[in-house]
């Protein structure tokens, strides 16, 4: 995490009470990041809280025994101007800080304000390109009632600076992590393929994520298409065709199954919905891949690379920076389903490569995004913000001296 030159620290470091403000926890990269980060979060020094302004969804079941779980009532478009349940529903928690996420940002931060809350961090997880400009007016609004914006990568980072927060809000890089202890290199599962009825010489390449616009699923399903054409037929050495499973759901499903049945390919892409068993998904496939338009860091891509497999993905937002320099080859243009159906084939047909790869992802994944330094840079965050409120006697949180690092 990149930091000013001076940081802040509570002298006597009582328990922060922290509030996450998020839609829903349903399925999704953002909605497990909230999880991971109340489930990991230390509670001699945080006092958690998640507020749901939809409902509390899957993400949230046994998170109770972490976090106190609230649920806004029901807040009609009104209430963009005057939130008054969220900010009565606010002012009984009495946060130290609310950290707010994406989709929630504007009203969210309104009713902190309001409710008397003075230390609010927002995380951006990632933002279309090109973006709204009705979102980024929005959210400009929003950035000036925030002390800290958080993006998830250097790229969003620089495009929030760029197009969204207003001067003098303070932008902040902490990219995601994953519990690379959960995830890790797996003997191949059999199960799944005997599920699917997919026989065992068969190449596997495999994606995680919400079926929506931004994931680019359109642009895998025709690559994918055009990779089954130029798969040769008569060459032993290359073996059977691949098949594609995709596990996720969301709006564009039945579209990417009309698409697939035009395409010829319905009989080789399965759509699995979602899935818990992630971990026996990774040790079924052959190459991880994503075809998105755009991308903050994603934790599926995390945990893929985690559990060692080889990634093909589009080079876009924070994939350049996950992948690093030694699998930069392995990146692809956005909206290109040749170019995507070539790197397939390239790496389904050259194994030893592959597996070197698959070892350096794990390699590249475990120091630098594990879900421990994740939460700890969050921690600090949280602590540094309602340090420096303190200092200046807006809230009496909790008494702070300014220390330089060495």
């Amino acid at each position: 995490m990149t930091t000013g030159s001076h940081w802040q620290r509570c002298a006597h470091e009582r328990r922060l009470r922290v509030v996450h403000i998020v839609n829903n926890l349903n399925y999704g990269g953002l909605e497990r990041v909230i999880h991971d980060l109340v489930r990991r979060g230390d509670p001699d020094r945080q006092e958690l809280h998640v507020l749901a302004l939809q409902y509390l969804g899957v993400f949230s079941e046994g998170l109770d025994a972490y976090a106190q779980l609230h649920t806004a009532p029901p807040l009609p478009k009104w209430t963009l101007l005057w939130p008054a349940p969220l900010i009565r529903q606010l002012r009984a928690i009495a946060p130290d800080v609310v950290h707010t996420h994406s989709g929630v940002w504007y009203k969210a931060s309104l009713a902190a304000r309001q409710a008397g809350v003075r230390a609010i961090v927002h995380t951006e997880h990632g933002r279309r390109r090109p973006d709204p400009w009705d979102m980024r007016l929005v959210d400009g609004i929003a950035s000036r009632r925030t002390d800290v914006v958080v993006a998830v990568s250097e790229p969003l980072a620089a495009q929030l600076a760029r197009t969204v927060v207003r001067r003098g809000t303070r932008i902040e890089v902490i990219a995601n992590g994953v519990d690379t202890d959960r995830y890790q290199p797996r003997s191949a599962e059999r199960t799944v393929r005997q599920e699917l009825g997919i026989a065992s010489e068969v190449p596997i390449i495999g994606s995680i994520g919400r079926l929506e616009h931004i994931k680019g699923y359109d642009v895998m399903v025709e690559a994918f298409a055009v990779l089954r054409r130029m798969w040769p037929a008569d060459d032993a050495a290359s073996g059977p065709p691949p098949v594609l499973l995709l596990c996720g759901e969301g709006a564009e499903r039945a579209a990417l199954e009309r698409q697939a049945a035009r395409s010829g390919v319905a009989d080789a892409i399965h759509f699995l919905g979602w899935r818990n068993d992630i971990e026996a998904l990774h040790a079924t496939f052959d190459i991880f891949t994503l075809a998105s338009r755009s991308e903050g860091t994603s934790i599926g891509l995390l945990e893929a690379m985690s559990a060692g497999l080889c990634p093909v993905v589009t080079d876009v937002g924070g994939n350049p920076g996950v992948l690093g320099a030694e699998l930069r080859h392995r990146l692809v243009p956005a909206n290109a389903p040749d170019a995507l159906a070539r790197a397939w084939r390239d790496a389904l047909q050259h194994g030893e490569a592959r597996q070197h790869d698959a070892a350096a992802a794990r390699a590249r994944v475990v120091p630098v995004f594990g879900v421990e330094q994740m939460v700890r840079a969050y921690d600090a965050l949280y602590r540094e913000v309602a340090c420096a409120d303190a200092r200046g006697g807006t809230s009496g949180v909790v008494e702070c001296a300014s220390v330089t690092p060495q």
